[in-house]
């Protein structure tokens, strides 16, 4: 089995560096033609299922990459983004910056972070990250290609459970480009990590 694990287009809020959590901000027009490039760069693969975030930048940007393939795009609520609470449309680089934000160590020391009111825990994130990867392994056949389309955070909990770490080496590994692709294999019982945030678009020419 492998495993396609997809970050959404950008949106606007990543455009304005505002924290963007389960707030439902729409995919901007750049956004789209960095999805569009990348569905006619993986148009010639083959895929048998294709989830999705419920949260729009996900599921239009999977709806994107689709393409003409005859295939559902499932959304499942465990793959959307973690929770930020009253931190949602924060200024990130403001509130990254503030001492006194619970903010503050969640890139740095995610082991030491505290979820603001209202927010997820890296545990809670982690948790039903696992979930979801369980039932992905156990419904779908050795042989099998699935495309995963979900958000930053949620992607690194999906290759947590992939790479048994700890929370503190959450962040592990390059933080996703928007249409970032890490591939996973999944054979005889163990993961395989094959290629990480790689692109399917000309990056220089969508910069």
């Amino acid at each position: 089995m492998e495993l396609y694990i997809i970050r959404h287009g950008k949106t606007y809020w990543n455009e304005e560096k505002k924290i963007q959590g389960w707030a439902d901000i729409e995919l901007t027009e750049e956004g789209r033609k960095v999805a569009y490039d990348s569905e006619e760069g993986m148009r010639n693969i083959h895929f048998d299922a294709i989830y999705s975030s419920p949260l729009k930048r996900a599921y239009e940007t999977a709806c994107i990459l689709k393409g003409s393939r005859d295939i559902e795009v499932v959304v499942d609520e465990r793959i959307k983004e973690i929770g930020f609470g009253e931190l949602e449309g924060a200024d990130f680089t403001k509130i990254r910056g503030d001492k006194n934000s619970k903010f503050v160590s969640f890139f740095d020391a995610p082991e030491l972070y505290e979820a603001p009111e209202g927010a997820e825990t890296f545990e809670q994130i982690s948790e039903r990250a696992a979930d979801f990867m369980k039932e992905i392994i156990e419904k779908h056949k050795d042989n099998e290609r699935i495309m995963i389309v979900a958000h930053g955070a949620i992607n690194k909990a999906l290759m947590r459970y992939v790479r048994k770490n700890e929370i503190k080496d959450f962040w592990m590994g390059s933080l996703q480009r928007n249409c970032g692709v890490t591939i996973v294999e999944f054979k005889d019982g163990k993961f395989n990590i094959l290629e990480e945030n790689t692109v399917f678009y000309d990056y220089k020419k969508n910069k």
